[in-house]
């Protein structure tokens, strides 16, 4: 059996990239679809950590579906720019709005879990230009 060897940085990366879009696609459709099945859980998270008063479930369904579509335009990379923004962008909120959780780690010690995703974001941010596995390919510009 041949050993299975990946041979150029490049391809490292797109892989680590890749991984690492699919593993934040994966929480984001979580969360985006606990506000559609669970709407309680989702009205206690948004009056507890983004101090907003109680949702009815047709603004909750609002607010995932257009999270889902973000959330899916992100894994397929769509408009890189602006989805992987967005999704840095609602990971960031959700991160520091938990700001009270680090204040006590030891009742909350699975809160710490949002740092290293919002750095994973960050990354793929900011390599989202060499994300080239499994992803959308854009039109080339004219001035390309």
């Amino acid at each position: 059996m041949q050993d299975f060897e990946i041979k150029s940085l490049k391809e490292k990366l797109a892989i680590s990239l890749t991984l690492l879009r699919l593993s934040i696609f994966l929480v984001m459709l979580m969360w985006s679809l606990d506000k559609l099945i669970n709407p309680n859980h989702a009205t206690m998270i948004f009056k507890n950590f983004y101090a907003l008063p109680d949702m009815s479930s047709q603004v909750l369904s609002l607010i995932a579906s257009l999270q889902l579509a973000v959330v899916f335009a992100f894994v397929i990379g769509f408009k890189k720019k602006y989805t992987y923004g967005l999704i840095l962008l609602m990971h960031s909120v959700s991160t520091f709005s938990s700001y009270k959780q680090y204040l006590n780690p030891w009742k909350s010690l699975l809160f710490f879990a949002a740092w290293p995703m919002l750095a994973a974001c960050i990354s793929l941010f900011l390599l989202r230009d060499f994300d080239t596995l499994w992803v959308l390919k854009e039109p080339k510009s004219k001035t390309d």
